[in-house]
């Protein structure tokens, strides 16, 4: 008879699967029609949760990433302020690392949607065009189309 033989995580893989599981359930939630204010406060929580371990074990990709998330999860929740904190912080992890491409241009686009919920519409449209202008840099045609497509829903 075969032993049983139990397999334990390492803490860094441990933090990637909640890293990525929080992620993908959050996108389920912001994709919801209507979401109550408890399915709103989890979406939320869920956001932080994933930036919270892509800190732990991800690239500055990844944490500029989670912090795309957490300010998208605010703007859908209807809340500018930590939306823009967010967006900001985004924007900061890509400049300090050299990050450009899909990356930056989505930085951009969160600054302008978390500006649209403030109903900054001046700084909207700056963000928007700077986000037009990065997309230009962007190397895969299919990352291009979805950064232009969630833009046209500013």
């Amino acid at each position: 008879m075969a032993a049983d033989v139990k397999i334990e995580k390492t803490a860094s893989e441990y933090h990637r699967e909640l890293a990525v599981k929080y992620f993908n359930s959050v996108w389920d939630l912001m994709e919801k029609k209507e979401r109550t204010v408890e399915e709103t406060d989890e979406m939320i929580h869920m956001a932080h949760a994933s930036r919270h371990h892509w800190g732990i074990v991800g690239t500055p990709v990844n944490l500029a990433r989670g912090e795309w998330q957490v300010s998208r999860a605010y703007t859908v929740a209807g809340r500018a302020e930590p939306a823009l904190y967010h967006a900001q912080r985004c924007l900061e992890i890509c400049m300090e690392n050299g990050i450009g491409d899909f990356d930056l241009a989505f930085a951009y686009e969160a600054l302008a949607r978390g500006y649209k919920t403030a109903g900054n519409d001046e700084l909207k449209e700056v963000n928007l065009q700077l986000a037009r202008e990065a997309s230009q840099h962007i190397a895969k045609q299919g990352d291009l189309e979805v950064l232009l497509a969630d833009l046209a829903t500013i």
